[in-house]
């Protein structure tokens, strides 16, 4: 396989295997009087739905849920949004948290492309931005910060026209100063998707209060 900007399967797989294991100590542990800090966001620019540039700077001061797709995926893809909208309605309407959707495809997830799936799901552009991006910006706040990865499935490999990309599907919680603090798995064999909607809710909830 070519080396390119997404990381390799074998990376892939050390990457996903990582963050189940954290998704897990988080989900056990949603009310920690200190939740652990597993790594600090680097700055980034990035443009959402809206055609507006996005910094790190631009959320701080607030709590932020983290996940990728691309709008063309039809199998976790959906199901990922989705869990992103029950997040944005179960809110309190007083928190300043924010949702943010990175794209793993942004040669054909443009602003508008985003904003029309955006819409699609109901997203509420005052808290949830879809970020799209150059790949090295995008790979850059994924992979290296979020601990999210993609790669893309040659032609061979893909078991229909929407399979374009391997991604992960866990949703991550940044703190006020930037740091990755939780990150949950929300598909897979045995994972009760409810359950860990509830535990990203509590924890933001939580780093909200956090001083």
């Amino acid at each position: 396989m070519s080396r390119t900007l997404w990381v390799g399967v074998g990376l892939l797989i050390v990457i996903l295997a990582v963050a189940y294991a954290l998704s897990r100590v988080s989900s056990q542990h949603p009310r920690l009087d200190n939740p652990p800090v597993f790594g600090q966001v680097a700055d980034f620019v990035l443009t959402n739905q809206s055609r507006q540039t996005v910094t790190l700077a631009d959320l701080r001061g607030r709590v932020w849920v983290a996940d990728i797709i691309f709008t063309r995926g039809a199998g976790p893809c959906p199901r990922m949004t989705r869990q992103m909208k029950l997040i944005q309605d179960a809110l309190p309407s007083e928190s300043r948290a924010k949702l943010v959707t990175l794209t793993t495809d942004p040669d054909f997830d443009t602003p508008e492309v985003m904003k029309s799936y955006a819409a699609r799901f109901e997203a509420n552009p005052d808290r949830w931005m879809f970020l799209t991006g150059t790949k090295k910006a995008i790979a850059a706040l994924a992979v290296d910060s979020l601990k999210l990865t993609a790669i893309e499935q040659k032609p061979e490999d893909r078991k229909d026209p929407a399979d374009l990309f391997i991604h992960s599907t866990i949703l991550v919680v940044v703190d006020q100063y930037g740091r990755l603090r939780g990150i949950f798995e929300t598909e897979g064999e045995g994972v009760d998707a409810a359950h860990e909607r509830s535990q990203v809710i509590a924890l933001v909830k939580q780093l909200e209060h956090e001083r």
